[in-house]
C-alpha cells in the first residue's frame, strides 16, 4: 500500500479512536458483528427518521388539502392569491435558515437538533387551527419552515456519521419515501376528515390531527434516537468499534463536528452550484405536487373528496419507485445515471400535461410519471452531495446550500397554478418541463465531470505512489511517510467521487 495511503489511515485511525488494524482481512465473525450492527442501527434509526418525514411532510403539504376543505373562506379578498403567498411563507424560513440549521446538528448532538426542530414546526402546525385570518396562517407557515430547517438535510448528514457512503442512499430513500406516503396518507386523512360532522370547520380538525402527532414525536425523538457514534448510549463497546471501524472510507472524514474551512472549499467549488441548479428543477416539481396535485387531479372532473382519494395511487408508486432507484443506485456506487433518468420521466410527464389538455386519463398516467420523478430523486441528489463532499463539515454546508437554493423555486411553484388558468395551466407544467430537462443536462455534465475527476486521481496517485517505491528501494527499504495536510475535505489523497 502506498506510503502517503498508509498516513492517511492514521489519521482517519485517530479520528476513529480505537486500536485496529486496518489492513487485517475480516473473518467471519467479523463480518457476522458488522450484520448485527447494522441491523440494529436500522432498527433504532430509520423508523425514527421515518416518521419525521413523514410528520414533516404533512405538516408542510397539508395547506393544499385543506384548501379544498374550506381554508380560503377566512382569507378575505383574493384569496387564491394569497393562498399562494401562505404556501411560499414556509420557504422564506426554510431557506433563510437551512446552512445553520445543519451547523447546529454538526455542534450540538444530532438527536437534540432534531428533536428542536420537530417541536417546533409541530407547535406551528398545531396553531394552524386556531387561524382566523390570513396573517395567522402566515405567521404558523413561517415557523414551520424555521423548525424544518433544522431537519430536511439534516438527517441525510447524520446518517454519514452511522452509515458508509454507499449505504445512505437507500436508508434516505426509505426516509424520504415516507414523504410518498405522507402524500398518501394525507389525502387518504383528508378524504376522511371531510365527512366529519362537526362544528369545527373540517380543515381545523385537518390541521390539529396531522400537527399534534409531531409533538409527542419530538420528545420520542429527543429520548430515542441515538445521537453520535462517540457518544451513544444505545451501542455497546464492543459494537462502538465495529462501527468505528466498518466507516473507515480513504480520504474520508466521519468526525461529528464543524470545521469552518468547509465554507471556502465548498464555495469554490463550481460543482456545488451545479447541485443547486439540479435541485432547482427538482423543487419545482416537488413544490408543484405538494401544493397543487389534489387541485389538478380535481380538474379532471372529480368531486374535492374523489380528487383527495385519486392522490394517493401516484404517491404509493413513487415509495416503491423511490427505494428501487436508491437500492440499485447504493449497489452500482452511482448516481448520475439515475438522476437523468428520473428527471426526464418527471419532463415526459409535464410534457404530457402539457401536450394533452383534453385527455384525462393520460393526464392522470402523466401525474404518475410527475410524482415518481419528483420523490425518488430527493435521496439520489442528497446521497450524492454528501458523497462528493469528503467530510462531514463539507457535507453540512453542501447539503444546506443545496437545500436553500433549490426550495428557491418551491415558492415560484406556489404561484404558477392560479385557478384562472385551470385546467390546462400552460405556464405552470411548461416550466417544470424546462426546468426537468435543464436538470438532466446537469446531472449529465456532472457525472462526466467527476468520472473524469477521479480517472485523473487515479493516475496521479499511481504515480505518486510508483515515486515513493523508487524511493524506498533506493534507500534500502523502510516505511517513508507522506503527510497528509489536514481539512482537505474533497482533496484528500484517497477520496473518490461518487459518479
Amino acid at each position: 500500500m502506498p506510503a502517503y495511503d498508509k498516513e492517511q489511515q492514521a489519521v482517519d485511525h485517530t479520528e476513529l479512536g480505537h486500536d485496529f488494524d486496518l489492513d487485517a482481512p475480516l473473518d467471519d465473525e467479523d463480518r457476522k458483528a458488522e450484520r448485527r450492527i447494522l441491523l440494529k442501527l436500522d432498527a433504532l434509526i430509520l423508523p425514527l427518521t421515518a416518521l419525521l418525514y413523514l410528520s414533516a411532510f404533512l405538516d408542510r403539504g397539508n395547506a393544499g388539502n385543506a384548501k379544498l376543505q374550506g381554508l380560503l373562506g377566512i382569507l378575505g379578498e383574493n384569496a387564491d392569491h394569497k393562498f399562494s403567498i401562505i404556501l411560499s411563507m414556509f420557504y422564506v424560513t426554510y431557506i433563510t435558515f437551512n446552512i445553520p440549521g445543519n451547523i447546529l446538528g454538526s455542534v450540538i448532538p444530532p438527536n437534540w437538533a432534531l428533536a428542536l426542530g420537530a417541536l417546533i414546526w409541530g407547535i406551528a402546525s398545531s396553531a394552524q387551527a386556531g387561524a382566523t385570518n390570513f396573517a395567522g396562517v402566515v405567521v404558523c407557515r413561517l415557523f414551520i419552515g424555521l423548525g424544518e430547517a433544522g431537519f430536511g438535510a439534516a438527517v441525510p448528514l447524520y446518517y454519514g456519521l452511522w452509515y458508509r457512503r454507499e449505504e445512505i442512499a437507500v436508508r434516505i430513500s426509505l426516509y424520504c419515501g415516507a414523504g410518498s406516503l405522507a402524500g398518501a396518507f394525507g389525502g387518504l386523512i383528508a378524504y376522511g376528515v371531510s365527512f366529519i360532522q362537526s362544528p369545527i370547520a373540517t380543515w381545523r380538525i385537518l390541521f390539529m390531527i396531522e400537527g399534534l402527532p409531531t409533538i409527542l414525536l419530538a420528545v420520542v425523538i429527543f429520548v430515542f434516537l441515538p445521537s453520535t457514534p462517540e457518544k451513544s448510549r444505545f451501542i455497546t463497546e464492543t459494537e462502538r468499534a465495529v462501527i468505528k471501524r466498518r466507516l473507515y472510507d480513504r480520504g474520508v472524514s466521519h468526525m461529528h463536528t464543524f470545521d469552518r474551512s468547509a465554507f471556502p472549499r465548498v464555495f469554490k467549488t463550481h460543482t456545488t452550484y451545479l447541485n443547486g441548479l439540479i435541485y432547482l428543477g427538482l423543487n419545482l416539481s416537488l413544490g408543484s405536487v405538494s401544493g397543487f396535485l389534489p387541485t389538478i387531479v380535481k380538474s379532471f372532473g372529480y368531486t374535492n373528496s374523489r380528487a383527495q382519494l385519486f392522490t394517493v395511487p401516484p404517491y404509493a408508486v413513487a415509495f416503491v419507485g423511490t427505494i428501487l432507484c436508491s437500492y440499485l443506485s447504493d449497489r452500482v456506487r452511482s448516481r448520475g445515471p439515475f438522476v437523468i433518468t428520473l428527471m426526464l420521466l418527471s419532463a415526459i410527464g409535464f410534457a404530457i400535461l402539457l401536450g394533452v389538455p383534453h385527455n384525462n386519463s393520460a393526464r392522470y398516467f402523466a401525474t404518475f410519471l410527475v410524482v415518481l420523478g419528483a420523490f425518488s430523486n430527493i435521496p439520489l441528489m442528497l446521497s450524492w452531495a454528501a458523497n462528493t463532499a469528503g467530510s462531514h463539515s463539507a457535507a453540512a454546508v453542501r447539503l444546506g446550500f443545496m437545500n436553500s437554493v433549490g426550495q428557491c423555486f418551491s415558492i415560484l411553484a406556489s404561484f404558477i397554478f392560479p385557478a384562472a388558468e385551470a385546467p390546462h395551466w400552460y405556464k405552470g407544467f411548461a416550466l417544470n418541463l424546462t426546468f426537468n430537462v435543464v436538470a438532466a443536462l446537469t446531472a449529465i455534465y456532472l457525472t462526466i465531470y467527476y468520472r473524469r475527476e477521479n480517472a485523473k486521481r487515479d493516475a496521479s496517485e499511481a504515480e505518486v505512489a510508483e515515486a515513493v517505491h523508487e524511493e524506498e528501494h533506493e534507500k534500502g527499504g523502510g516505511a517513508g511517510q507522506v503527510e497528509v495536510p489536514p481539512n482537505l475535505h474533497d482533496l484528500a489523497p484517497g477520496f473518490r467521487y461518487f459518479t
